[in-house]
């Protein structure tokens, strides 16, 4: 049985959210780091993706950053760290999960939501059993878990799939959650 070695991180790349989302983007970092885990995230220097990362690697933690090169000038690569560079968003999601052992999704926008919900519908198909987490400390994920009840009691995806959904408030939680579901997996 292998072990989690890689955690692939989706979140926000906006400066502009409450103090908190950035401050639990940096706990995470520096949990990731605590438990040896390298951090994959999408390679941007600002909001939180920057926050986790420059967190992660300041705490002696193994951090790769994959970018496409239209965002260089807007998410800012944090050249600290090794990363990446893709031609396209395709690429970059693909490397992304290819690097990664499970997932931690935190605050974030509709590429947040986009990429966590493709790695769920993935593992819906089958395609894959690795590890996924949400993390918020206010909510800020319920009401996408509201939505995936009404999809599951609506009978478009089986009850069994809850199980997949795991929502956590501490970094410490959700790397604890993926820890324990990576081995009910038999991964």
């Amino acid at each position: 049985m292998s072990k989690i070695k890689s955690v692939c991180v989706y979140c926000g790349a906006s400066d502009a959210v409450q103090p908190g989302y950035l401050r639990l983007a940096e706990e995470l970092g520096r949990e990731l780091a605590k438990h040896d885990l390298r951090l994959v995230y999408g390679g941007g220097g600002v909001g939180l993706m920057g926050a986790c990362a420059r967190a992660a690697h300041e705490s002696a933690g193994d951090v790769l950053g994959i970018m496409p090169r239209f965002l260089l000038n807007k998410e800012m690569i944090y050249d600290e760290v090794e990363h990446r560079i893709v031609e396209n968003m395709h690429i970059r999601k693909q490397m992304m999960f290819d690097e990664s052992d499970a997932f931690i999704v935190l605050p974030g926008g509709i590429g947040t939501l986009e990429e966590a919900v493709e790695i769920l519908s993935w593992a819906r198909l089958g395609l894959h059993a690795k590890p996924m987490a949400f993390l918020d400390e206010d909510g800020f994920w319920s009401p996408f878990f509201e939505l995936m009840d009404h999809i599951i009691d609506g009978k478009f995806t089986p009850e069994t799939f809850r199980a997949s959904l795991v929502h956590c408030d501490t970094p410490k939680d959700a790397i604890d959650a993926l820890l324990q579901r990576h081995i009910v997996l038999g991964e």
